[in-house]
């Protein structure tokens, strides 16, 4: 009320000037649409006024400066930007990176929370499930996280009932495919170590889907616990004892933190190795099958657009990959004596020479 009448005096002012100078052949009907529209001047500022900054928090287990971190933002970004946010205009990020470590995560999840995010991006399952130990209504967005029903992260994936949704990174049956891809690629391998974070809960049924497979192709498979980078390096050293061995790297945060450590060791080791993602390959990994964790990001940021809109994190579906990858280095399957056989090298979707 306090504008329409500052708009009112301003109108009654200016009409006194024009009368005063004797234009006073201005018709009622012109006074009265001029009156009307300066009525609405106020509301039509106010309409005009940018909306206010919105806040996203992320927590990462990869750190900010690493190559696969800073292409994964930039694709969750680059689908904001493409929905009408950008960083630093109607849209503030605070980021945090655990590296894997569980005393990094509790403090982090509280520190990200404790700024008031209207939306937080998680990664990985560890990563999600402390976010919601501090918070049960900040929503969050997570994204590889291989069971979140099992971890009890969402009710169920059509349903998830609670503050967090997201997007899952594949079925445990993709274990079974990578086992496959492992002897097909190192016909000589007989037995597969499977190495999994022992603090994922996701880790005995991903193992349990490999071992379903194995007989049919005729890999004995063992899992290698890691918990830290000096399991990693000792598990694999004590695995590596003949030529008939191979290596099959599951998918977990500890994993994509230490996944250079893992591709060196592989490789002084002699050991092919099947990854879950594309970014051991690139680092010197021999093969890797997954989905493609930037097509997650950037669906990850439809959510959250449909979150800052007002829509409900128990309302929005768990979804599933809809583009899996695969990935092969010839210089390293050179380097391991191995021929890759052309029909894995049609399929591929990226062939390191």
């Amino acid at each position: 009320m306090t504008g329409r009448y500052a708009a009112m005096r301003a109108l009654t002012c200016y009409t006194s000037i024009i009368f005063g100078f004797g234009v006073s052949a201005m018709k009622r009907r012109e006074f009265i649409t001029l009156l009307g529209g300066a009525a609405a001047w106020p509301l039509a500022a106010r309409a005009q006024q940018p909306d206010r900054m919105r806040r996203a928090g992320v927590l990462t287990n990869l750190a900010e400066n690493d190559p696969e971190a800073r292409a994964r933002m930039e694709a969750f970004q680059q689908g904001l930007q493409q929905l009408g946010w950008t960083v630093g205009q109607n849209l503030q990020i605070d980021t945090r990176s655990t590296l894997g470590d569980a005393e990094r995560t509790r403090k982090y999840a509280a520190e990200v929370v404790a700024l008031s995010p209207d939306v937080i991006l998680a990664i990985g399952t560890e990563t999600t499930a402390a976010l919601q130990q501090a918070t049960r209504t900040v929503p969050i967005i997570f994204v590889l996280v291989p069971d979140p029903v099992g971890a009890g992260i969402v009710e169920s994936l059509s349903r998830p009932g609670g503050n967090a949704t997201g997007f899952t990174p594949s079925e445990y049956a993709i274990g079974g495919k990578m086992l496959e891809l492992l002897k097909e690629i190192a016909p000589r391998v007989k037995r597969a170590g499977i190495i999994r974070d022992v603090a994922s809960p996701s880790g005995p049924a991903q193992f349990a889907a490999i071992q379903a497979v194995a007989p049919s192709v005729g890999v004995e498979v063992s899992p290698i616990g890691i918990r830290d980078a000096g399991d990693i390096d000792q598990a694999i050293a004590a695995f590596a004892r003949s030529h008939s061995e191979g290596i099959i790297v599951t998918g977990s945060a500890l994993a994509a933190v230490h996944h250079k450590l893992i591709v060196a060791l592989a490789a002084r080791n002699n050991l092919p190795a099947v990854y879950f993602q594309r970014f051991f390959v690139n680092v010197g990994g021999l093969i890797s099958y997954g989905p493609d964790y930037l097509d997650q990001y950037r669906r990850a940021a439809g959510y959250v657009h449909r979150i800052l809109k007002g829509e409900k994190p128990a309302d929005l579906p768990v979804q599933a990959p809809t583009k899996y990858e695969l990935a092969i280095n010839l210089r390293t399957a050179k380097a391991l004596g191995l021929t890759v056989p052309d029909s894995l090298l049609a399929l591929a979707d990226e062939v390191i020479e």
